[in-house]
């Protein structure tokens, strides 16, 4: 059956030296465990062997976190510049193996819509973004222009966990030691909530209600917030919003699994929103389901044509890939 894949990271050495000369986010390191560099920097041989052993037949390309984001504007632009030309070229170069979603400057809200409009030109797919930048929230009313530009070119954004502000991890995720203490803000915990919480913030903040063909995923199996629809649906009725929490995440958002394959998620999935949602992604290089897991996994599927969704109906349609 065929594959996709539509949250595999890489990085470029230039925005990697840029975050690490001028961003405080000890979630880099994970970048530099075992041979994640090595992976993550191919976008050739090595990667698409990789692909091949996995049985993936396309790969979404997605930069790793923190993005751009934690950059001074005039460097966000240029290297978000950068970034989606690079990853254009790697398409170009396998455009039957690769697509990407593109990079943008969200420190600079006044160049984010130019940009996605520009990297949406060079074949960019979709976006992938995280829920703060600096100390501005994504829901925030600077970027009311890239969520317009966003559903009117019919550009997914990806929302992507990150390393929670410095305030909040010294509140909740600190006096464990240096290694739990980040384990507990990443991927323990904590970039979980922070991206969860972001989604709610969309939803309260109004943003689909003005955009109604905006459409948002969220790896992680939903990032916490298919588990807690009968608390956050109280959200709605407190806010005087129009429909539930659940009916917006149901008809604006899409679920990946991130390489988390495990057969109680997906009966949980399943049960709280639509076949048509769910999309296969393995979070590449940090997590690594082999092909045989993959299959196994798939055989959850209730019906072929769930399975058949799942493995690559879906994406082509949220992505406009054609195969």
């Amino acid at each position: 059956m065929t594959l996709i894949a539509i949250e595999e990271h890489w990085i470029m050495p230039e925005l990697t030296s840029a975050l690490e000369a001028g961003a405080d986010d000890d979630s880099l390191a994970f970048n530099d465990l075992g041979d994640h560099q090595e992976r993550l920097r191919d976008l050739g041989a090595g990667r698409l062997a990789a692909m091949d052993a996995q049985g993936i037949d396309l790969s979404v390309l997605a930069l790793t976190p923190p993005g751009t984001q934690p950059l001074d504007p005039g460097q966000a632009v240029r290297l978000s510049r950068a970034a989606n030309d690079l990853a254009a070229s790697a398409v170009a170069a396998h455009p039957t193996r690769f697509r990407a979603l593109s990079t943008l400057p969200m420190s600079a809200p006044e160049a984010v819509a130019a940009e996605l409009e520009r990297a949406a030109g060079l074949g960019h797919v979709g976006t992938m973004v995280y829920g703060r930048s600096g100390d501005r929230f994504l829901d925030d009313p600077a970027y009311e222009d890239f969520f317009a530009a966003a559903a009117r070119l019919g550009q997914p954004v990806f929302l992507h966990p990150q390393l929670p502000s410095p305030a909040v991890r010294d509140a909740s995720y600190r006096g464990f030691g240096p290694l739990t203490d980040l384990a507990l803000a990443t991927f323990g915990w904590g970039w979980h909530l922070d991206a969860a919480t972001a989604a709610l913030r969309l939803i309260l903040r109004g943003t689909f209600d003005r955009h109604p063909d905006l459409r948002v995923v969220l790896g992680h199996w939903g990032e916490m917030l298919l588990f807690w629809l009968d608390r956050a649906d109280s959200l709605s009725r407190v806010a005087g919003l129009p429909r539930k929490v659940s009916d917006y995440l149901r008809t604006n958002f899409h679920i990946t699994t991130s390489g988390m394959l495990n057969p109680a998620l997906l009966r949980h999935a399943l049960a709280v929103t639509t076949p048509d949602r769910l999309i296969f992604s393995t979070d590449y290089p940090f997590q690594h389901p082999g092909r045989a897991d993959i299959a196994t996994f798939l055989d959850h599927f209730p019906t072929e044509k769930q399975k058949a969704d799942f493995a690559y109906g879906n994406a082509c349609a949220l992505f406009g890939i054609t195969l």
